[in-house]
């Protein structure tokens, strides 16, 4: 029988889809990639594959994660069978430069940006943007490596930083650097838009007082200093009722044409009222409390756009 498939590695983050999927009494199966073996000679089984790999996953020590995925569903798609989130949505989660370069072709804006491999071209990428700018891993996830630079002073500083530490998340998994002009918004929040099935789903409302760590699951609220705070003070998620935005048919139509079934895509509204798209999530999570407060639920969305997909799949296999 046809089941839906879960490609994953962090366990933490599937509790709400699995309550979806029994809400709905949808059978599912989790695929837990961080090692293993894939037998090329044998055809996949029969369902839909929801590919879930994150580009955080070395924080977690799955460092070969995302390779495991791609291999997977290169498997999969020379198969026929129904993956949402497949390879060009792999692609994007897992680089920075992907997501702008692609984004640009459907008319959405993104900050200016230049890309470094070697911190020691830190300074030119700087001199060409200029200050203030963000630095930034270009494979990172959870705000990996985001550092808010004001003046060259600081820059020094930073590099020096970098240059000294002993962490090895300090450093972007790929060796990629993204120096990045800094957009002021007139409040501390950015909106980030959630799309399921290709579709607007809705938009939140994110406080960035506190930093630009920003993933909304629960799983991430862990004890002040480390990685990943869902809550702050207030409501650091707040799910925005009528949101509507002319950038938003734009971005359905990069989603749909990049393989994006399930989605969110983050942006900064500037004092100008000009908007900047700066992150694609292709690995996306929800934050509970705000869901609640706002009477929806995105998991049971993507249980149900999953569902309705298995029968298309079955016919498929």
């Amino acid at each position: 029988m046809p089941k839906i498939h879960v490609i994953h590695e962090n366990d933490a983050w599937l509790g709400p889809f699995r309550d979806a999927f029994a809400t709905l009494r949808m059978p599912h199966e989790e695929w837990f990639l961080d090692r293993g073996l894939l037998d090329l000679t044998q055809p996949p089984p029969e369902g839909v594959f929801w590919n879930r790999m994150s580009a955080s996953s070395h924080t977690r020590g799955h460092v070969y994660g995302p390779e495991y995925a791609g291999a997977v569903i290169e498997w999969l798609e020379a198969h026929g069978r129904t993956v949402v989130n497949g390879r060009r949505a792999l692609q994007l989660e897992l680089s920075k430069v992907a997501q702008y370069q692609a984004l640009a072709g459907f008319g959405i804006p993104t900050p200016p940006t230049v890309a470094v491999v070697g911190e020691q071209h830190i300074r030119e990428a700087a001199a060409r943007i200029g200050f203030p700018l963000i630095l930034k891993h270009n494979r990172a996830g959870k705000g990996l490596g985001v550092q808010l630079v004001r003046s060259a002073a600081a820059l020094e500083e930073a590099v020096a930083r970098i240059a000294a530490s002993e962490d090895p998340h300090a450093f972007p998994r790929d060796g990629i650097w993204l120096v990045q002009r800094y957009v002021a918004a007139p409040e501390p929040f950015i909106t980030r838009a959630e799309f399921v099935g290709g579709r607007f789903l809705y938009a939140v409302r994110v406080d960035t007082s506190e930093g630009f760590e920003l993933c909304p699951a629960d799983a991430c609220a862990i004890p002040e200093g480390a990685a990943c705070p869902a809550v702050a003070p207030g409501e650091k998620f707040r799910i925005l009722d009528g949101f509507a935005h002319p950038l938003i048919p734009r971005m359905e139509a990069f989603l749909s044409a990049n393989g994006v079934g399930v989605g969110a895509i983050e942006f900064i509204t500037d004092a100008a009222g000009d908007t900047f798209a700066y992150d694609v999530n292709t690995n996306t999570n929800y934050n509970p409390e705000a869901e609640r407060r706002a009477g929806i639920s995105a998991p049971l969305a993507v249980a149900r756009h999953l569902a309705a997909l298995l029968p298309r799949a079955s016919q498929a296999a």
